[in-house]
């Protein structure tokens, strides 16, 4: 298999050194240069252009978002941005999203070296999944050691299996969503569409710890539906988006007829947290066939067994078809399981949703 090339884009020389050094040791990975700046870098990939690039944000004279919107627009290419994690980080890190970049990894102000050193695991699933990325353009507006891994855990070590029966009906709703690389863009296609009447929804989106905040009010500027980072006891009520925050698990909770979710510690599941296997695990068992089960575009399988056992309740479950994924990995998992009743392509889902009361208008659908 031909290794994936990367060309690193940052204007500290620590970091394309420490990068460099790291990304040549991974398998299937092969970086083919490294610039300061995007000046620097389009003359350099001129040569050779990469597979996938990875990206600062503040840069000497062209910033990296004003690069990823030219770049996507003339030559797409599957871009990862390595970004310090600030509060306007974050912001600006978004915007980068939005532009198109496939995914971000947290780039910390202090122990920089070290803190690379121990992410191999997350750079190499996140160049991985980047490599498979489709990418449009969007208008101007081998041979290596076996990477060591941590052991794979499944929604057992955060929830365990069985548990409360969720109620036969009830008059409350609820909307699960999970999703991966290529999901902020998915997402606010699919937010910005919905009415203020949709039944509440929740939402597990891969994302560092301190970028799901921003993400969520991002989201909620542009959208009809008030959508914000979940925190311990909200209520999910109909109107309402709520986006798991990162570093910790997000559960839906039965609180009589009422659903709210918890928010908790836990190992990584599936090597995510919050993981998509959790909250639809919870779901199965708080709402069961009251709830509706959307599994989007991602790298791995996380959500596919979730989604399973939410189907296996009777609710209604559907995974976005592979033409309008970025990258076709959960959901192709979740459909190879037997956990979907249906594949959709990403503008039929907001309809999907906004038809959630009525559940043969679903299956119509």
């Amino acid at each position: 298999m031909t290794d994936t090339k990367v060309f690193i884009v940052d204007d500290s020389a620590v970091v394309r050194q420490v990068l460099t050094g790291l990304l040549d040791d991974l398998p299937g990975i092969r970086v083919i240069g490294a610039a300061p700046d995007p000046i620097f870098a389009l003359k350099r990939m001129e040569i050779e252009w990469p597979d996938v690039i990875v990206l600062d944000i503040e840069m000497p004279r062209m910033d990296g978002i004003t690069f990823l919107k030219k770049l996507m627009h003339e030559h797409p290419t599957p871009v990862v941005i390595c970004s310090t994690l600030t509060a306007k980080g974050a912001e600006v890190t978004m915007q980068a999203m939005s532009a198109g970049a496939v995914d971000i990894i947290t780039k910390p102000t202090v122990n920089l070296k070290g803190f690379l050193q121990d992410s191999k695991t997350l750079l190499a699933d996140a160049i991985k999944a980047a490599s498979h990325a489709r990418l449009k353009k969007v208008p101007l507006m081998a041979g290596k050691p076996a990477l060591e891994v941590q052991p794979k855990l499944t929604a057992d070590s955060v929830i365990s299996p069985g548990g409360l029966a969720p109620m036969s009906e009830t008059t409350d709703r609820v909307i699960a969503i999970g999703t991966s690389t290529g999901g902020t863009q998915a997402l606010e296609y699919v937010l910005t569409r919905l009415p203020r009447t949709v039944p509440g929804i929740v939402i597990v989106q891969h994302m560092p710890e301190a970028f799901t905040a921003a993400f969520a009010k991002r989201l909620d500027s542009l959208s009809q539906i008030t959508v914000k980072e979940a925190e311990q006891n909200d209520r999910v009520i109909p109107g309402l988006a709520l986006i798991a925050p990162g570093g910790k698990h997000m559960l839906l909770r039965r609180s009589g007829a009422q659903y709210r979710v918890e928010i908790k510690e836990g190992p990584l599941v599936s090597r995510h947290r919050p993981s998509v296997d959790v909250l639809f695990r919870s779901t199965a068992q708080a709402a069961g066939k009251n709830a509706l089960g959307i599994i989007m575009t991602g790298m791995g399988d996380d959500g596919a067994r979730g989604l399973t056992e939410l189907h296996d309740t009777g609710a209604l479950t559907v995974a976005q078809d592979e033409a309008s994924c970025v990258v076709y990995g959960m959901p192709k998992e979740a459909v190879k399981m037997g956990g979907t009743d249906a594949e959709l392509s990403l503008s039929a889902i907001p309809d999907l949703i906004i038809h959630a009361p009525n559940r043969a208008k679903f299956l119509k659908g």
